[in-house]
């Protein structure tokens, strides 16, 4: 009940049509997403090919669109492999520490208004918890176990060490993540999804829509944008499957059905992560209403927005190269979190007064340059100790 507690479903208490009408949601979204997934990975191949000057998937039905359907089902017949020294009950649950908190995730997302099913008004969304966000963040963390398990436990150095740096990457773009949800949090005065949905539904100025990605002042929006994109393992992010390195990455012992859970939490995520941007910046279903099918409207303006940014994913994909580690975690831990502790301060000052959001900013300025310019004057300095020693002493023999 805590979990649903926002919901008009439960005002008059739990029957069995409330019952069945959470659990007619629950399948709803379920097919829903797995359809969407079936479909994202047609449309990514699509997409890619013609940026790239390729066909792309064309035999498998009218344009190619059962081809995802086509290798499920290869994959699911193919044989299941089970490595000699894998840890076979943690080799097993791996992929579905990873594919289920996918769905949890995306279980929390208004993706309409209301809607009444045989005189019960419900709304378009699974559940609707009073802490939402933060059984985001837990979804999120439960993933990386999912990461680290399966390389861990298949018994073999690549897959350990695909599973180390899919970690680290992970936990690392975690706190940027997190403090970016936090400005979030901050202005919208709620912990729910549908609440924070809510407090963005005015106008400003009768014409900008009163959304997070104006409020916030856009950086927020950016940071959460590129450490979503860390969290995915997309590109240029998409260190933990360097080929060139790794062989495949964590799952490189996986086969059949195990595998491509692996790629489904991927592609499920990309959607759940996609609508989370959605929700928390661009007012979720929120858009021009009209008066015909007033419920349908506020789904299509919301499937708009998500398609957007997964276009967006694909786009990356198709542009640029992928990042070097070092880089990867320089961005993280020296770019996107200080700036998102420096923009949730700035944010709380403003909250107590504008001087003060001012005096915050200015403040984090002159700290910023000093310890820049410190930390120059200290690589310079060890420059050139390291130039006037010369080059290290090598004992040659013959």
């Amino acid at each position: 009940m805590v979990l649903a507690q926002g919901d008009p479903l439960f005002v008059h208490g739990i029957t069995l049509a409330v019952v069945l009408i959470v659990l007619v949601k629950v399948l709803v979204a379920f097919g829903a997403l797995l359809v969407s997934v079936l479909l994202l990975i047609w449309g990514e191949r699509k997409i890619l090919s013609d940026m790239q000057n390729r066909v792309g998937p064309d035999r498998a039905g009218p344009f190619g669109v059962l081809q995802s359907v086509a290798d499920g089902v290869k994959l699911f017949f193919k044989e299941d492999l089970l490595p000699e020294r894998a840890d076979r009950r943690i080799f097993r649950l791996a992929p579905y520490l990873s594919a289920v908190p996918a769905f949890l995730a995306f279980a929390i997302v208004p993706i309409g208004g209301t809607i009444t099913i045989a005189h019960h008004t419900t709304e378009l969304q699974v559940a609707d918890p009073p802490m939402g966000i933060l059984f985001l963040l837990a979804m999120s963390a439960v993933a990386v176990y999912g990461v680290m398990l399966a390389g861990w436990s298949s018994g073999s150095k690549y897959p350990l060490l695909g599973s180390v740096r899919a970690s680290a990457q992970m936990v690392s773009y975690e706190a940027a993540l997190g403090l970016s949800i936090a400005s979030v949090v901050l202005i919208s005065h709620a912990l729910s999804t549908r609440d924070i949905v809510n407090a963005q539904n005015n106008v400003i100025y009768s014409v900008i829509p009163n959304w997070n990605v104006f409020r916030l002042g856009f950086v927020p929006f950016f940071i959460f944008l590129m450490a979503a994109t860390a969290e995915l393992n997309r590109p240029p992010f998409d260190l933990v499957e360097a080929e060139q390195e790794l062989v495949g990455g964590f799952h490189t012992e996986y086969s059949s059905i195990r595998f491509a859970l692996f790629f489904l939490a991927e592609f499920m995520n990309t959607i759940t992560m996609s609508a989370i941007v959605v929700t928390l910046f661009l007012g979720g279903p929120d858009g021009p209403g009209f008066h015909f099918l007033r419920w349908l409207w506020p789904i299509l303006w919301f499937v708009g927005k998500t398609f957007l940014f997964i276009f967006v994913y694909i786009w990356l994909r198709a542009t640029l190269p992928r990042f070097r580690y070092d880089q990867l975690m320089d961005l993280g831990w020296k770019r996107l979190i200080p700036a998102a502790l420096v923009w949730l301060l700035v944010l709380g000052g403003m909250l107590v007064n504008v001087r003060w959001g001012f005096a915050v900013f200015g403040g984090c300025v002159v700290f910023g340059a000093l310890l820049f310019r410190a930390t120059r004057v200290a690589a310079e300095r060890r420059e050139a100790e390291e130039a006037a020693a010369g080059p290290p002493f090598r004992e040659v023999t013959t």
